[in-house]
């Protein structure tokens, strides 16, 4: 039996976190978490959250998820793999460039990464017409 994985997206209520959601929520191998619409913005509640789940798509404003990436960073050797789909960690060295089709290995990177990048829309479209 496959493992459930256990979802938080952080700034679920906005466009790309209720996209994300929409998406995602019918797999029976995921398990999506929320706050309270009250306690969304607060960061203990958040970081109670992470603590309890296997990952952490930030779906947020670039501050707001530099915040909420320390909150995580905060829970030591217990804290989620985190998903950024914001711009605030694109180009960072620190986090995996979610392009799977950068290089031969960039999948087992990603897959293997507990922090990673989303490239962006334009991004992806410019690096897939001039990288091959």
């Amino acid at each position: 039996m496959a493992k459930t994985a256990k979802i938080f997206i952080d700034g679920e209520a906005g466009t790309t976190g209720l996209q994300i959601r929409d998406r995602i929520a019918a797999n029976p191998h995921v398990e999506l978490r929320s706050i309270a619409a009250e306690h969304r913005k607060d960061a203990n509640a958040r970081r109670e959250m992470m603590a309890g789940v296997d990952l952490v798509i930030l779906c947020l404003p670039d501050d707001a998820a530099k915040e909420s990436a320390a909150l995580a960073a905060s829970l030591g050797a217990q804290a989620p793999k985190l998903l950024d789909a914001s711009t605030a960690y694109r180009v960072d060295p620190d986090w995996v460039y979610g392009l799977a089709e950068l290089t031969p290995d960039q999948p087992g990177a990603i897959a293997a990464a507990s922090r990673v990048s989303n490239p962006g829309c334009y991004p992806t479209g410019a690096i897939l017409m001039l990288r091959p």
